[in-house]
């Protein structure tokens, strides 16, 4: 009896030996039997993905469920941060807001890849630079801050202002692209040193950049085609196929390249400012927060730094810094960013120094019996146009199109190398419960399926009527500054003279929250939440990047209490 358990031991673990050395039951399809990534041939998949890694200058945010909007006593009875139970998923987001330095690599990549000596790159650049002139006062001498404050080495590590929410949404793709570009490299799919223009000896130029969406969906086409050869292609690039040599890609399935860069969420950006992980104790909070830091004030109750102000803001009329070595908060317009420390997810300066643009059009009530879930007002449902030859269109430089905004500044809708993107139609809506348009920033919210339906909609502009956007039925906002060129290259601005208006409400219409060195203490509560039309830039509103988690909420595992110990 003993002899049969020994030698049926034995063997057990020979075939168990049998199976690692053969690369185990992990190399061993669940659904067939063949074997995955074997040399022969077949189907091949990294099985050996763990989790994402972080992008540059991001920290990771645990996702979990908090209270959106006002906590504490309303004292202006502003129902537009109303509280609502809102859940969101796991996300990243950077460390500190983008600095002069970050936005000055941005723009040195537009001037080397779309050089100035050719006017038709021009517009490019000029599109993209910060508006310098917002330092302006009427009534205050401001003047050096327009000329230094975004190139000087001494603001390097200051928040960069003066950009709009496009431009910041612009900054965003083009960190994907570098970000993607710097992983193929260093993973060895492409060759080193590609990513500038020829006078570094590299490829890159107008006619052939990089794009991550063009990359994922037709692979050969980037770098102007040179893709398509192995000219360009590193050592896990190619491999050997009988006598062949193909081209390999790191598609979705490799799980090599990054989602996107992009602007939070409202709902992210306020859970991550709350940062309500410290104050939690198990599955329960134990009290509410007004601010990122743990108190009801904006001074450390620290024993090694009682009495200093953890963050950037304007104390009172005629104080924007306190007296000098005592009540000081570091600064007087802006300071460097980590100036005072992180919140407890680890993530710097969500309160003061400069509010920060988010994703999501304003509305003023969060529409929670809608969606509970990673909300977010502001879906656009594009697909890829297909060409004539069946397969997704890429831009070329011959194809540029620019959008003139309201206030005369010109900017490129989708650089040279992008997929080009249409809206979507009947064919991806019909029948469809989730969702039934392109354009949802106005969803359930002043249309006919509305509760909100503005009843005087039809007795204002009746000549418009039918013109205007239906968010108009509820928020009666005047028309943005239509801007044409005419014949002579000079701008005509027609502007809405309307005196029937009764809000300044639109689909264009961007949430920025977070107080600044402006603003009063009040702002700086996380729930607080403002607007403005997304084309328009200030001296005290900058932005920081997101990225969505793929994979599990949580990078530890965890175990219910009852559980332990068994």
């Amino acid at each position: 009896m003993k002899i049969n358990f020994l030698r049926t031991t034995v063997f057990i673990v020979f075939a168990a030996f049998l199976l690692v050395a053969c690369g185990g039951r992990s190399n061993m399809s669940r659904a067939t039997g063949w074997g995955i990534n074997s040399k022969e041939g077949g189907f091949q998949y990294n099985i050996e993905f763990e989790e994402q890694e972080n992008g540059p200058g991001l920290v990771f945010i645990e996702g979990g469920t908090f209270t959106k909007g006002q906590v504490q006593d309303d004292v202006l009875h502003d129902w537009n941060n109303t509280p609502t139970q809102q859940h969101v998923m796991s996300f990243y987001i950077d460390e500190t807001e983008v600095t002069n330095l970050m936005y000055m690599e941005f723009l040195d990549w537009l001037e080397t890849v779309f050089p100035l000596s050719e006017p038709r790159y021009r517009l490019i650049y000029e599109g993209a630079l910060p508006d310098t002139l917002v330092w302006r006062n009427t009534l205050g001498y401001m003047e050096e801050l327009t000329t230094n404050y975004l190139r000087h080495p001494a603001y390097a590590e200051y928040p960069v202002v003066g950009i709009n929410w496009l431009q910041a949404v612009q900054f965003s793709e083009w960190r994907t692209n570098r970000v993607n570009e710097y992983i193929l490299e260093r993973e060895s799919f492409v060759q080193k040193n590609i990513r500038y223009g020829e006078k570094d000896g590299g490829v890159v130029n107008s006619n052939s950049t990089f794009n991550t969406e063009a990359y994922l969906k037709r692979p050969e086409t980037s770098y102007g085609g040179l893709m398509a050869s192995d000219s360009l292609m590193g050592k896990r690039g190619t491999m050997k196929k009988d006598t062949a040599t193909i081209n390999v890609y790191a598609g979705v399935s490799k799980g090599v390249l990054l989602p996107s860069y992009r602007l939070p969420t409202e709902s992210e950006w306020e859970y991550a400012a709350l940062a309500l992980v410290g104050d939690r104790e198990y599955n329960t909070y134990r009290g509410k927060k007004k601010y990122p830091w743990s108190g009801e004030y904006t001074r450390s109750d620290e024993r090694r730094s009682e009495g200093d102000q953890l963050a950037n803001f304007k104390f009172g009329k005629g104080d924007y810094g306190g007296i000098a070595g005592w009540s000081d908060d570091g600064g007087d317009i802006t300071v460097q960013v980590k100036s005072y420390p992180p919140n407890d997810f680890g993530v710097y300066d969500m309160a003061g120094n400069v509010a920060e643009w988010v994703a999501d059009v304003y509305r003023p009530i969060i529409d929670d019996e809608a969606n509970d879930f990673n909300y977010y007002r502001g879906n656009i449902y594009l697909k890829n146009a297909i060409g004539e030859d069946g397969k997704a269109t890429i831009l070329s430089p011959d194809e540029l199109v620019y959008d003139t905004l309201p206030n005369g500044k010109v900017m490129l809708k989708r650089l040279p190398g992008d997929l080009d993107k249409v809206s979507i139609d009947e064919e991806e809506t019909f029948l469809r419960q989730n969702f039934s348009e392109s354009d949802n920033r106005n969803f359930r919210d002043g249309d006919k399926e509305s509760s909100r339906l503005y009843a005087s909609y039809n007795n204002t502009d009746q000549d418009n009527a039918n013109k205007r956007p239906e968010t108009s039925a509820m928020y009666d906002a005047p028309i943005h500054p239509n801007v044409t060129v005419d014949d002579e290259g000079n701008l005509v601005r027609n502007i809405d003279k309307s005196d029937r208006r009764t809000s300044l409400i639109t689909d264009e219409v961007r949430v920025y929250k977070g107080g600044s060195w402006k603003d009063r203490a009040y702002w700086l509560d996380p729930a607080q939440r403002r607007y403005l039309p997304q084309y328009i830039a200030t001296d005290y509103i900058g932005f920081r990047c997101a990225m969505s988690r793929l994979g599990q909420k949580s990078r530890i595992k965890k175990t219910a209490r009852h559980k332990r110990g068994r």
